[in-house]
């Protein structure tokens, strides 16, 4: 039994246990009205934190002296003219919270959250909690809601289920959001149904919400931002030390921006953010994005780790160079932890564990999995990736280089390369079908090869074709690795030509080795 729960039983001892809350139904308004239940999967903020497991007992008292967590569900059907009226004041900018007629959906009754009579714990950290609201049959399918906390702390708000809502049956919201007391927000806290709509089919009864959400994730781009905001807002690069220039917002050079705090300004310069302590990891992240504090202190732990497995080798180094990094694929494995060693004996696991990291989920069951092309052209959807691939329209691909200075950079990739590849396919029909895609980053690095593998860095200007396969995976075909050619720019690029070889040949190998330049 958890901290958590042996607070609530020693309350429960002592107070006794509350019975349910509900709430009469007016039958003088003359309509059909009915009860439907309930289920809210919630996270407290002290499950498996022992520094906050005072919250519970706080959390507790408030609901003795009446304040509750409450639910009032909001129609996707009909709309009120009485939230019309009341829209402004749950908006941080008024002004522009009002789409077209402004109809905000019907509003059902508050109910609330049976906290403490029914609770069920359904894991070491989340809790089921039943609700029952009264909900006219008249006004339709729910398609938001609205939650209010005037608990002492927040909590992490998983799902709410409604069960056997008239003509709909089970309607599901999808939240993951912590939810802080009612008093840190200048507007209520709605949640919507977990079905999506373009915003051009959104019912016009929750348009309103929709945009009053929004408007709350943009901010006001002022003041100082506190860990229960939610805002999402951009900042330009000023924190960076006094000496530092500003990146970001000169009209040559918009951007880099970084998340904006609010902090106040330096009395030295007015163009300079404070920043905060050395130490100091408070720096505000909009709460939903922060890691839990299971993961932050792995978080913390696995730093500590990389570090220790830097200064080791860099110290090695110094000492005797050439230095090897990692002798062997085995050697790369060692860095991480051992399932075999967790029947070890405690002291023994820690001995055997420590400064190692967990086993990423590719090489889990299979130590080999990371050579597949399946696994490439998963990974390479990963990153900015996404941002550069493209449809192919044209073969062979061209450049846009400039010829004059450049040279001619067409690929130098041709149709037998790639058709061996294409199940039966030939480049017109893939093309035709939309099948055939590329990943340029040709273009992009030619111009500053010269310059980078100048240093003790070296790359490739590469480009990767890709066959959208049936499965709906990207199976690659060749990849080109460019450089300038040894004669001058001027007479194009010097390239090579990689196609798939799946066996353990020395080819198969060979393989490996441009995957690897990409990722």
């Amino acid at each position: 039994m958890g901290c958590t729960e042996i607070l609530e039983k020693l309350l429960e001892t002592v107070c006794g246990k509350q019975h349910d809350v509900r709430i009469e139904r007016d039958p003088s308004n003359g309509t059909s009205s009915i009860k439907i239940k309930g289920t809210v999967v919630l996270r407290k903020k002290n499950a498996l934190n022992f520094n906050d497991a005072g919250s519970a007992f706080l959390d507790r008292m408030h609901e003795l002296f009446g304040k509750h967590v409450s639910l009032q569900l909001i129609s996707a059907v009909h709309a009120d003219p009485v939230a019309i009226m009341q829209s402004k004041k749950t908006c941080v900018n008024p002004e522009f919270c009002m789409p077209g007629n402004g109809s905000k959906g019907k509003l059902g009754k508050p109910a609330i959250l049976e906290w403490t009579s029914s609770k069920t714990w359904i894991s070491v950290e989340e809790a089921a909690v039943n609700i029952t609201l009264d909900w006219d049959e008249s006004i339709g399918v729910p398609g938001a809601f609205i939650i209010k906390n005037y608990h002492h702390s927040q909590f992490y708000l998983k799902t709410l289920t409604l069960q056997d809502v008239p003509g709909h049956g089970e309607v599901h919201f999808v939240c993951n959001s912590w939810v802080y007391p009612a008093h840190r927000y200048n507007y209520d806290r709605v949640f919507f149904s977990n079905k999506t709509y373009l915003p051009c089919n959104t019912p016009e009864p929750l348009q309103p919400y929709r945009n009053e959400e929004l408007v709350n994730l943009r901010g006001t781009g002022s003041g100082m931002l506190k860990e229960w905001d939610r805002v999402y807002d951009y900042a330009v690069y000023n924190d960076l030390g006094y000496d530092r220039p500003v990146l970001g917002g000169s009209k040559d050079h918009p951007y880099p921006r970084r998340g904006r705090t609010g902090r106040p300004l330096t009395k030295r310069d007015s163009s300079l953010e404070s920043r905060l302590p050395l130490p100091s990891l408070n720096i505000y992240v909009p709460r939903d994005e922060c890691f839990n504090h299971v993961k932050f202190k792995d978080f913390l732990a696995y730093s500590a780790t990389s570090i220790g497995r830097v200064i080791i080798p860099q110290t090695a180094s110094l000492l005797a160079r050439p230095f090897n990094e990692f002798i062997s694929f085995k050697h790369v494995l060692g860095f991480y932890k051992d399932n075999a060693a967790e029947g070890c004996m405690p002291w023994k696991m820690f001995k055997v564990q420590f400064h190692k990291f967990p086993i990423p989920h590719v090489i889990k069951e299979d130590n080999s999995a990371w050579r597949t092309d399946e696994e490439f052209g998963r990974e390479m959807l990963a990153g900015v990736n996404p941002l550069i691939i493209q449809r192919m329209q044209e073969f062979p691909p061209t450049s846009k280089l400039n010829p004059e200075v450049y040279g001619n950079q067409t690929s130098k990739i041709t149709r037998e390369h790639i058709e061996t590849y294409m199940d039966g396919l030939t480049v017109d029909d893939a093309i035709k079908h939309n099948r055939l895609f590329i990943l340029d980053y040709h273009d992009i690095l030619m111009p500053y090869l010269k310059r980078v593998n100048s240093t003790t860095t070296k790359i490739y200007a590469s480009r990767t074709l890709l066959l959208l396969r049936d499965d709906g995976t990207l199976q690659p075909l060749a990849i080109e690795l460019s450089l300038p050619h040894p004669q001058g720019d001027k007479h194009g690029s010097s390239s090579q030509i990689f196609t798939p070889c799946s066996d353990e040949s020395a080819e198969g190998y060979v393989w490996h080795w441009p995957k690897l330049m990409l990722l």
